[in-house]
């Protein structure tokens, strides 16, 4: 493992920057069951405090606001906290949207009854400064609920595929490692009373791979940003070999077909 110590400071206005281009509130609209179903498993009661940590474009905190939560979703990314905004409007919903870094989250100790995210809180640079956050403003015996990407999953196939043709900064663990139970629970550490997880699959709705990794290409930034760094032989490799590195997780169930995404689901009780 490498001993390079990152700096995570420059990554993370990288990392913004990435989040902020393509069109991102396209793929949170896609994947949007996952935070539906983590929002169900965490059992948040009616007027509950939440923080929806990467909160994105929302999709946790608003399934969280239709349960009349108290919700304050986070980011650091300005262009995706609008399409919050303005997604809560339109539903009449409550929520507060405040720019932050889920590794210094603005908020008192226990300030939260829970603390959820959905596969986002995992790309933070420095994992177990993150982690950390998410157990200090979550009060005792409160619920931190997660859904990660798995590293041997869909996903997980995805970035390492990129990594191998734009690797990342050196020193940093894969996000996926988020996705792995053993992982997850050295990072949430000893503050954590229970915590339980599932290995669940979501269907992305694409018949086959080369059609999510022209969506994917068109929309998720983090992608483009890695066409974007290569020349046009690159590209087309990159292409190639991201069709090729997912084309088993196509799956037809009942003639519907889609693509096979693991995430692991987690649900932890503050010590």
């Amino acid at each position: 493992m490498s001993t390079t110590t990152p700096d995570f400071t420059a990554i993370k206005e990288r990392q913004r920057l990435t989040w902020g281009s393509g069109h991102y509130g396209a793929v949170a609209a896609v994947i949007h069951p996952i935070a539906e179903q983590l929002v169900s498993a965490a059992n948040l009661a009616p007027g509950a405090r939440v923080l929806d940590v990467a909160t994105g474009t929302g999709n946790v905190a608003l399934a969280a606001a239709r349960r009349r939560c108290q919700v304050t979703g986070l980011d650091y990314v300005p262009e995706l906290l609008e399409r919050g905004r303005a997604r809560a409007a339109a539903e009449g919903l409550p929520v507060e949207f405040v720019e932050g870094d889920a590794e210094d989250l603005p908020f008192p100790d226990g300030s939260f009854d829970a603390v959820l995210s959905c596969v986002g809180v995992m790309f933070a640079p420095d994992q177990s400064r993150a982690a950390a956050e998410l157990v200090r403003v979550c009060r005792p015996g409160g619920t931190i609920a997660l859904a990660n990407w798995t590293p041997a999953g869909f996903l997980g196939a995805l970035f390492a595929t990129i990594g191998r043709h734009v690797p990342p900064p050196a020193g940093l663990r894969p996000p996926v490692t988020w996705g792995d139970p053993a992982r997850l629970r050295e990072l949430l550490g000893p503050r954590i009373a229970r915590l339980a997880t599932t290995e669940l699959t979501f269907g992305f709705p694409f018949e086959t791979a080369g059609e999510f990794v022209e969506f994917m290409w068109a929309m998720y930034g983090p992608l483009g940003k890695a066409f974007d760094a290569l020349d046009a032989n690159g590209q087309d490799r990159l292409r190639r070999e991201l069709i090729e590195a997912l084309a088993p997780y196509e799956q037809d169930q009942a003639g519907v077909r889609t693509l096979a995404g693991r995430y692991l689901q987690a649900v932890a009780t503050r010590a």
